[in-house]
């Protein structure tokens, strides 16, 4: 188990020093001139000006030597500085990433608790109403844009019926929780302020919802094919032919058997949550890291870029890391 982990430690810190030299290059190699983005055509049009703030940004150095002051820079936890906000990347990454990881986790626990359920009940009752119900589920929620759908969730929910709050993490007259987390949830808990915290669960359910609606089909389809895979095997036939009841057959052996796709896929869900909730955070005025990472692109801030892309790519090899650890926790074969 020991060499198990170190091997996978090992490989996680190969892919994570190659994913900074092709990050950094691939920002650098963008089309597009950050001097036009940051110092408009009147200022980039004077030599001098240009020529310092190049300086300023290390843009006339070698391309080798950049990328050798960025990985000096990481080694002491420096992700370089942002020229669009002038201040520390890891500053604003740290700032902006409660509200990212909060949205995603709520949405990747609702995606959770609707799509095993649904995914065991549509293998249970194969060709049955329910599982036509799930399928069309999965496949709505898979095939519906992101873009549309957040439009259209405010527009009934919030514009017309008027049941949900309007975009925001909170109301605009309502002051955010003084926490050390930045997650709302947490910090209103933590004071006790309960009017703040319904206030931020109100304002998460719409995007939220939005951002599960994808990954609850991933999962009510991958859930539903490995329970019909389990359900078929003679160790469920047996517990069936010792008299056991349908539930204990279905949740006691049938469901452990059938995780580790579901948790496979569950990982790699949760860093897409993380990391593709641009769209969404951009439709719902969401103060994350999607919004920060759109702003970053429209305004050609490659040290930002680099940063934010660095940090969902470390984001991915965590969660594939633990993802090959929970392995080893719910298969023996893979202890041996």
């Amino acid at each position: 188990m020991s060499r198990y982990i170190a091997q996978r430690l090992v490989t996680a810190a190969i892919m994570a020093l190659l994913a900074t030299a092709v990050i950094f290059l691939i920002a650098n190699l963008v089309p597009g001139d950050p001097v036009l983005a940051q110092l408009g055509d009147i200022a980039a049009s004077d030599p001098a000006t240009v020529a310092e703030w190049r300086a300023k940004w290390g843009l006339d150095l070698p391309l080798w030597e950049r990328y050798g002051l960025f990985l000096h820079g990481l080694t002491q936890g420096d992700l370089g500085l942002s020229i669009a906000t002038r201040r520390p990347v890891l500053e604003d990454i740290i700032q902006y990433a409660p509200a990212t990881v909060e949205l995603a986790t709520v949405a990747f626990i609702l995606s959770l608790a609707v799509g095993i359920p649904l995914g065991i009940a549509a293998a249970v009752w194969r060709d049955s109403w329910v599982d036509s119900v799930a399928r069309g589920v999965s496949l709505l929620g898979v095939s519906a844009p992101t873009f549309w759908l957040a439009f259209i969730m405010l527009a009934i929910f919030y514009g017309g019926l008027e049941w949900a709050p309007g975009p925001g993490r909170l109301d605009p007259i309502a002051f955010p929780p003084e926490g050390p987390t930045g997650f709302f949830l947490i910090d209103t808990v933590w004071q006790q302020d309960w009017e703040t915290f319904s206030d931020a669960v109100a304002h998460l359910v719409l995007p939220s919802i939005v951002l599960a609606a994808a990954t609850v089909g991933l999962i009510t389809r991958t859930t539903r094919a490995s329970m019909l895979d389990s359900l078929q095997q003679d160790y469920v036939r047996v517990s069936r032919a010792k008299g056991l009841r349908e539930w204990s057959v279905v949740m006691r052996h049938a469901f452990p058997n059938a995780l580790v796709p579901v948790i496979t896929l569950g990982g790699l869900a949760y860093a897409n949550l993380l990391a593709g909730a641009v769209m969404t955070e951009t439709v719902f005025s969401w103060p994350g890291l999607g919004r920060y990472t759109f702003r970053s692109a429209a305004a050609l801030d490659f040290p930002a870029i680099i940063g934010i892309t660095l940090v969902v790519s470390v984001t991915y090899l965590l969660v594939n890391l633990l993802v090959d650890l929970s392995y080893a926790v719910l298969d023996p074969r893979v202890r041996r």
